[in-house]
C-alpha cells in the first residue's frame, strides 16, 4: 500500500487520540481533548513550559519545566481551569496540579 504523501503536519492531539481510542478508558479521551486544545487555552507562553500529563476524575496533573513556572502557574491555577473548561465547552476540570516532569 503506497502512503500518502502530505507537506502538512497533523496535531499531535488528534494522532494520539485516534491511537488511544481504540486502547485506553474514557479519561484518557478527555487527557487528549485537553491536550489537543492546551495552546489555546493558556497561551503560547503558558503552554511552552507546560504541558497535560494525566486527567484522574477532575483532577488534571500537568508537567511543568521548572520550579519558577510551577510556583507561577500555582497563581494562575483558577484561571487555568476556567480556561480549559471553557475551551472545551463543558465542565471537565475541577482542580489542576503541577509537577516537574518532561514538557
Amino acid at each position: 500500500m503506497k502512503r500518502k504523501k502530505t507537506k502538512e503536519f497533523s496535531h499531535i492531539g488528534s494522532v494520539i487520540g485516534n491511537v488511544l481510542r481504540s486502547y485506553r478508558q474514557q479519561s484518557d479521551e478527555e487527557l487528549v481533548q485537553i491536550w489537543s486544545l492546551w495552546d489555546r487555552a493558556v497561551g503560547e507562553a503558558v503552554a511552552r513550559h507546560s504541558r497535560p500529563e494525566a486527567f484522574k476524575g477532575k483532577l488534571l496533573l500537568v508537567n511543568v519545566s521548572n520550579s519558577t513556572w510551577v510556583h507561577q502557574l500555582q497563581f494562575l491555577k483558577n484561571d487555568i481551569i476556567k480556561k480549559v473548561n471553557e475551551t472545551l465547552g463543558k465542565v471537565l476540570v475541577e482542580d489542576v496540579k503541577f509537577k516537574i516532569g518532561p514538557v
